[in-house]
């Protein structure tokens, strides 16, 4: 007879002796005796259920319930003991199991993270995995023409070959940030129909020594195994600076990194078939072992792109956007002067953007316009300003345009405002950059000395209409401006009475801690210091003056232009010519 689990026994108040009385008296049908325990379950003939203290392992009520005939029930509470032993025996055994293998699992990855540590993070490129192709590339044709070149060799080289010529076993890209030199690499991956390894030079290097010269080799190894190959490292400048510009010598894990692409670039293992590409923007930091010829044999350069070239960039950004029959695309290239292919990009994007605010199903003029000023000027701000304040901005707006005007054309003048923009004092002049300048990087010395008188054209009109004790500090950052042109004049390009002399202190070496204090620093004169000061105080006086004199002579158009300025607040180049057309002095 074992003991139902489903009966419900209660707590009974009788003592001891009126259980033996009661067994006595036949009052109860069955016990339930536990050995281990100091009570038992009673079963009364009434259908009571009762639980009553007794002794322990008490054999009085086992010889009373044999001597009354009482149902009798013996529970051996050891063997239930014994099993519930094993039960929690065996799942603590599966819990040691389980943490045995999620240790050894966790020890398996960190083993094979530490064994894989010195392996390459080379993404590997097959022509179907990229879409890119040259016709996506517009604005840099001289550079994509060069690496088409470089392609086709490389596809066949039997006319290399029979010239006794090479294919160059390195390329370097060079240019300014945003000009595409990442997107040309795209385009060879898709081009060249050859394995394409891209990495960034950053992924070799490591906190622990020898991990980024490993990951050089086995770069090369992959590529070797891919053969033909090519393989792309950008901003190599990262790990290709100069070597020995550190305090003691220099010798971090950064210089074995590259000692070691130096080594696999022209070393004495042949790495026929394998081209490395790399791209920079910082070639002047670059070491000249890592540029001579036979490690990177071509330098091609990849500028800002000219009025045709940014003219086909937007065409290719166009393409998925809605543009309306308006948008003239050659006028907008001819806005974006010194813009890059990614800042046009932008410029595209920002377009569509304005346009969904506007809730236009098509891009135009306005939205680009919008765009574009959001870009190069920030934020237009809301602030309420009074009418004498307008009337300060716009004499300092507006004497700017009228210098540029007079010494660079009209046409030099794209908008004036007098609306605030975020870190912006006050309104603004918009005066188109030189194209030539900025294509050819030549600077003459007028052309230094027109942006000194147009930047000082601000104070020269509030000289001239309030006064000198009346002028304010509208015209700090064109002060700062016009003082750095005049302290490159002297020091950096020989414009001045000073001589062709640079005293320029601010080269390359500043970069490399270790140069600065290593070599010996150029020493001025104290009295060429002072010669240096006089001259650029010179140089801005002069140039005042010379504003001041245009101003006034130019003072009816002025006060007309500021009329117009405060009451639109907003001027572009077609409203400035029919205010000022045949009014302007030179």
């Amino acid at each position: 007879m074992f003991l139902n689990s489903n009966f419900s026994y209660s707590k009974s108040n009788k003592s001891y002796s009126d259980l033996l009385l009661d067994l006595d008296s036949g009052k109860i049908q069955s016990i339930f005796f536990y050995p281990r325990r100091r009570e038992i379950d009673v079963i009364y003939k009434d259908g009571r259920k009762e639980k009553i203290p007794i002794l322990y392992n008490d054999q009085l009520i086992i010889e009373k319930a044999s001597d009354n005939n009482v149902d009798l029930t013996i529970n051996n509470s050891k063997r239930d003991s014994s099993i519930a032993n094993s039960t929690a025996s065996f799942f603590l055994l599966l819990i040691f199991i389980f943490g045995f293998v999620l240790i050894i699992r966790s020890t398996s990855k960190i083993a094979s993270k530490a064994f894989g540590f010195g392996r390459s993070k080379a993404k590997f490129f097959s022509i179907e995995d990229v879409d890119t192709r040259f016709e996506d590339v517009a604005g840099v044709p001289e550079a994509a023409e060069e690496l088409k070149e470089m392609i086709n060799f490389f596809k066949d080289p039997t006319k290399l070959n029979q010239l006794g010529a090479k294919i160059p076993k390195g390329v370097l890209l060079i240019g300014p940030p945003g000009t595409g030199k990442t997107l040309l690499a795209k385009a060879i991956a898709g081009e060249s129909g050859v394995p394409f390894l891209s990495i960034s030079a950053s992924e070799f290097v490591e906190l622990f020594v020898g991990v980024g010269a490993s990951r050089v080799r086995d770069l090369f190894e992959k590529a070797k195994e891919n053969s033909p190959c090519i393989i792309f490292i950008d901003e190599i400048d990262s790990i290709g600076r100069q070597r020995g510009s550190g305090i003691g010598g220099g010798n971090d894990e950064r210089e074995q990194t590259l000692n070691q692409l130096l080594t696999q670039l022209d070393g004495f293992t042949e790495n026929s078939g394998i081209i490395v590409l790399a791209a920079t923007n910082r070639p002047d930091i670059l070491d000249s072992a890592l540029l001579r010829p036979g490690r990177f044999d071509r330098k091609i350069e990849v500028l800002l792109p000219d009025k045709e070239g940014r003219k086909k960039i937007l065409s290719v950004h166009s393409l998925s956007k809605p543009l309306s029959d308006d948008v003239d695309l050659n006028f907008w290239a001819s806005r974006t002067v010194g813009f890059s292919g990614a800042d046009l990009e932008n410029l595209m994007n920002e377009s569509a953007i304005h346009c969904a605010r506007d809730n236009s199903k098509l891009i135009n003029d306005k939205n680009i316009e919008d765009a574009l000023e959001k870009i190069t000027l920030g934020l237009r701000t809301s602030n309420v300003i009074s009418t004498k304040i307008k009337k300060l901005r716009a004499y300092n707006e507006v004497g700017r345009a009228i210098i540029s005007v007079v010494k660079n054309g009209i046409d030099s003048i794209d908008k004036i405002t007098i609306l605030p923009r975020s870190g912006l004092i006050g309104g603004y002049t918009k005066i188109a950059p030189d194209e030539d300048v900025i294509t050819s990087g030549l600077i003459s010395k007028r052309l230094l000395l027109s942006k000194i008188e147009i930047a000082l054209g601000g104070r020269a009109a509030e000289i001239v209409v309030f006064g000198k004790n009346e002028i304010t500090q509208y015209a700090l950052n064109d002060l700062y401006y016009s003082t750095e042109i005049a302290k490159e004049m002297v020091t950096k390009y020989g414009f001045s009475v000073i001589g062709p002399v640079s005293l320029n202190n601010n080269s390359n070496d500043a970069v490399f801690l270790g140069n600065s204090l290593l070599r010996n620093k150029p020493i001025i004169a104290d009295k060429t210091s002072t010669i240096i000061d006089n001259q650029i105080i010179d140089i801005s006086k002069k140039s005042l003056e010379n504003s001041i004199k245009i101003i006034k002579k130019n003072r009816y158009i002025l006060e007309k232009i500021v009329e117009v300025l405060i009451e639109e607040e907003t001027i572009d180049n077609e409203r400035f010519r029919k205010i000022s057309a045949n009014f302007i002095k030179i």
